[in-house]
């Protein structure tokens, strides 16, 4: 959405008709499709929208979420973006290597992620001295 055109804005990263995967739980998969089939999605396409627009705005969203986290009784500091950190951090923590985890998020380059989330991959150096030593 264009803050100031309030009018959809191409998707950072992509062209049209590009589109990226992104891993799913198995739980989060079934709340989605549930929620699909019970609201009607818009001729566009839109699974959540807005009243007075086809889609959610920043606004709305920010207010969704802030109702959301009180009623969770949520103190903590967190913002919508603050799942993004949450989720390349997991995966780099866990091992998932991260030009997968760059192309899910989406940056335009590698170098991006890598700045961010670097101090979180596990140490690469010793892991490799253990695969040698294990193979000589």
């Amino acid at each position: 959405m264009d803050g100031r055109t309030r009018q959809p804005a191409r998707l950072k990263h992509r062209k049209p008709g590009e589109f990226r995967e992104c891993p799913l739980p198995p739980t989060v998969r079934e709340s989605v499709l549930g929620y699909a089939q019970a609201v009607e999605i818009g001729a566009n396409g839109y699974l959540i929208q807005g009243q007075r627009s086809p889609h959610w705005g920043h606004s709305t969203m920010q207010s969704q979420w802030w109702m959301a986290r009180k009623k969770d009784g949520i103190t903590r500091k967190l913002n919508p973006y603050s799942l993004r950190h949450f989720f390349a951090s997991n995966c780099l923590s866990k091992g998932v290597p991260i030009t997968d985890v760059a192309e899910w998020m989406g940056p335009s380059n590698i170098n991006m992620t890598f700045k961010i989330h670097r101090h979180l991959m596990p140490a690469s150096v010793g892991r490799a001295a253990r695969l040698l030593n294990e193979e000589l």
